[in-house]
Order: C-alpha cells, then structure tokens, then sequence
C-alpha cells in the first residue's frame, strides 16, 4: 500500500504515533508524487500522440504509394 496513505492510517489510529511534522511532510512528499505522476502521464501521452500521428503518416503514405503503383 501506498507509504503515505499508511502514515495516515497510522495517525488515525492513533494520534500520538505520528507528529505533526511527520504529517506536514508526508503532506508534501505526496503532493510531489503525485504530480510527478501526473507529469509523466502527461509525458506518456504526448509520446502516444507522436507515435500514432507516425503510424498515420506511414499509412497515408503506403496509401500513396499503393495508388500510384495501381495506376500504373
């Protein structure tokens, strides 16, 4: 399980086991996961976009090539 939703757990269990600067950068250590994650999803789906657009371009030009040579 994710190491700061146990942090949490932990403190909710019990109040005292965990210090409110243990809580305050736990707060921000998870706020920076998460936009790592979000970053690299972000970054994922660019390089997805790229290599459909690719694909595509490769396929019209097999299409032009294919129509050509059957004209011919």
């Amino acid at each position: 399980m994710n190491k700061h939703i146990l942090l949490v757990m932990k403190w909710l269990n019990d109040k005292d086991s965990v210090s409110q600067e243990e809580l305050v950068a736990n707060r921000k250590a998870a706020y920076a996961a998460y936009a790592a994650d979000a970053a690299y999803a972000a970054y994922d789906a660019a390089a997805y976009a790229a290599a459909a657009d690719a694909a595509y371009a490769a396929d019209a030009a097999y299409a032009a090539y294919d129509a050509a040579a059957y004209a011919a």
